[in-house]
């Protein structure tokens, strides 16, 4: 599929894969496309950063290629490796059969057949599809080292390998970073992408977004559990529910064909929207009726 030509196409788009998509977010989406830009993303876990990267490789019929960030992530991780049992096994090999150039050896010991692509360097590669979508999921994990190698990443679309030389994306990836901002990332990688804050959805939005992922769910449970998700974020807890919980939620009540919500529901099920044992402590006893019934109450009619 060719990319939008608009903000709304945007939204069509990944509405079309259960992807509720505000005017803001749509538009930092489209003009990261056309301008080939990198996409950063900011916001709570849960929210959705990492699924509109999901979607957008769908809706565009691309590859999607995920470089998941962790603690000690380094260059060779994300780019490449050799492939050193199979480097090992061809040098003992050629040793055994006797009379090996040993130049020759070498050249092939580094060469594309012992390679193993890591996703960095997989998003360089030219695909028949078009250029493949690259997400970079929770960069606030890794250090700032890593950072640092990915600014030629970013600003050049090129990654180097000593043994084989610099190689170049003929067609640069649509990439998007990802960051749940458990630390602040460098300025200098911000500023080669364009930003935004995913914050949590409005109600209207978050039932839109309900309706979309478990459209299973009546109107009047949809409203409930959105209703009691968004008074339990304004509580004093160590892990607010995202959207990901919401529709987590929902879905566990329609296995247990719940109809309406109510505390001993509750009670059961919190461990589909908390993900603390402190947190589900703190809505024992009435805390989770008194929240159910703010929720209730602001549902009614003014």
């Amino acid at each position: 599929m060719a990319g939008p030509t608009s903000i709304e196409d945007v939204q069509s788009m990944l509405a079309a894969q259960g992807y509720v998509c505000g005017r803001a977010l749509a538009t930092v989406v489209f003009l990261s496309m056309r301008l080939g830009r990198p996409l950063f993303l900011e916001g709570e876990a849960g929210v959705g950063k990492t699924e509109i990267a999901k979607s957008m490789a769908a809706a565009l019929g691309r590859r999607l290629i995920r470089l998941q960030c962790y603690e000690g992530l380094d260059a060779s991780s994300a780019v490449y490796e050799w492939n050193f049992p199979a480097q090992m096994v061809a040098i003992r090999t050629a040793e055994a059969a006797g009379g090996a150039d040993r130049d020759s050896l070498a050249r092939d010991l580094f060469g594309s057949d012992y390679l193993i692509e890591r996703p960095l360097l997989e998003a360089m590669r030219p695909d028949e599809a078009g250029a493949p979508v690259l997400l970079i999921d929770e960069l606030d994990r890794t250090d700032e080292p890593f950072e640092a190698f990915l600014l030629e990443a970013l600003s050049d679309f090129q990654v180097t390998i000593p043994e084989l030389g610099t190689i170049k994306a003929t067609e640069p990836p649509i990439v998007i970073l990802t960051s749940n901002r458990t630390r602040e990332v460098h300025d200098a990688l911000k500023r080669r992408c364009l930003y935004h804050w995913v914050d949590y959805p409005n109600f209207d939005r978050e039932v839109e977004i309900l309706h979309a992922r478990a459209p299973e769910a009546s109107e009047a449970l949809s409203r409930e559990v959105v209703a009691f998700v968004q008074h339990l974020r304004t509580e004093d807890l160590f892990k607010k529910p995202g959207v990901a919980e919401t529709i987590d939620w929902a879905k566990c009540l329609l296995a247990l064909d719940v109809i309406n919500l109510s505390p001993e529901v509750i009670a059961d099920t919190l461990g589909a929207i908390l993900k603390y044992q402190d947190d589900i402590a703190k809505l024992q006893n009435s805390e989770a009726t008194r929240i159910l019934d703010q929720a209730k109450a602001s549902l009614e009619p003014a």
